[in-house]
């Protein structure tokens, strides 16, 4: 885990950072060279700790491919982030900045050839996007068409060798230059990244 200013207060914060921005970013490498892909993943926390990520790809796909052996990989999830503006403060000698949310983990990847695994991760990503939803939609609702849709993709598995990140949410800020980044952020409509600093600043309004 990260230490210092703009580190996690614990495992809490990245499972919600991930359970928020799914879609993850996998940088691989194969014999092509470098690349990355989207994918979705979702966190599994072991002793308080960000253990492993559990994710699908499409079958056949590069990435599956290339983690169809034990390989080593890191996976970014950038969650709400925006610019912070100096024309929001009273202070005009304040300076630009960029406050965000990430979580960069090096992990070691591998295809997992198990369809309950597949089935009960496609289940449980789906519940939390659908959570709080009017209407929720219910992967049993798809009928057989869930099980003919799922053989297209595999599921994969990454065990995680190291684990950081960084809460960039104004914990540099004095109070009055807070308040007026808040009111920026407000007018701004980046209510999600206001929401990260509420979280990591509970005593200031």
């Amino acid at each position: 885990m990260s230490s210092g200013r703009y580190a996690a207060r614990g495992a809490d914060d990245l499972v919600r950072l991930i359970d928020e921005n799914p879609l993850a970013w996998i940088f691989l490498d194969d014999s092509g060279g470098p690349f990355v892909t989207g994918a979705p993943i979702r966190p599994v926390v072991s002793e308080g700790r960000l253990s492993r990520v559990i994710g699908h790809a499409p079958r056949g796909s590069r990435i599956h491919r290339a983690i169809s052996e034990p390989c080593r990989g890191l996976i970014l999830v950038l969650g709400p982030h925006g610019y912070v503006s100096p024309s929001w403060m009273s202070d005009r000698t304040q300076a630009p900045t960029w406050n965000f949310t990430s979580v960069r983990l090096v992990a070691r990847l591998q295809a997992v050839a198990d369809s309950k695994l597949l089935e009960d991760h496609l289940r449980e990503l789906s519940a939390t996007m659908e959570k709080d939803r009017p209407n929720a939609w219910r992967v049993d609702e798809m009928g057989p068409r869930m099980q003919r849709l799922a053989r297209g993709v595999v599921a994969f598995e990454g065990a995680i060798v190291h684990r950081e990140s960084r809460f960039k949410l104004g914990q540099n800020e004095n109070d009055h230059n807070f308040a007026e980044i808040m009111q920026g952020l407000e007018d701004d409509g980046n209510e999600g990244l206001m929401r990260w600093m509420r979280k990591f600043n509970p005593s200031r309004k």
